[in-house]
């Protein structure tokens, strides 16, 4: 299993928008997820600086596969478009990132 930690901005005029989506997030989209591997998957918003960090869990063995078959599906596909534009890529983030990947130094079990 691997731990997997991002970051991201959320534009403050959209802040109520994205919680509503997030609160009922389409089953098509979780079912995706799900069947690419991932799990335990958590989305965190510090609010004044609307600075969120999502943080999930692969149990698979080929994450490029996984993500690639997530990219290419319409319905997420669809469900980015109405998140993307509700958020803020921070600018030093990696060639090809949207959500800005991030290094695990510690972990307790």
């Amino acid at each position: 299993m691997q731990r997997m930690g991002m970051v991201i901005g959320l534009k403050p005029e959209h802040l109520d928008a994205y919680k509503k989506l997030h609160a009922d997030v389409w089953p098509e989209v979780l079912a995706r997820l799900k069947q690419s591997n991932i799990s335990n998957y958590s989305i965190f918003l510090r609010e004044p600086e609307n600075v969120m960090f999502s943080y999930w869990e692969y149990t698979g063995d080929d994450f490029e596969a996984d993500a690639l078959s997530i990219s290419e599906d319409p319905v997420t596909q669809a469900w980015w478009k109405v998140c993307g534009p509700m958020q803020e890529p921070l600018s030093t983030r990696n060639e090809g990132e949207w959500w800005a990947n991030m290094e695990q130094v510690f972990f307790l079990e």
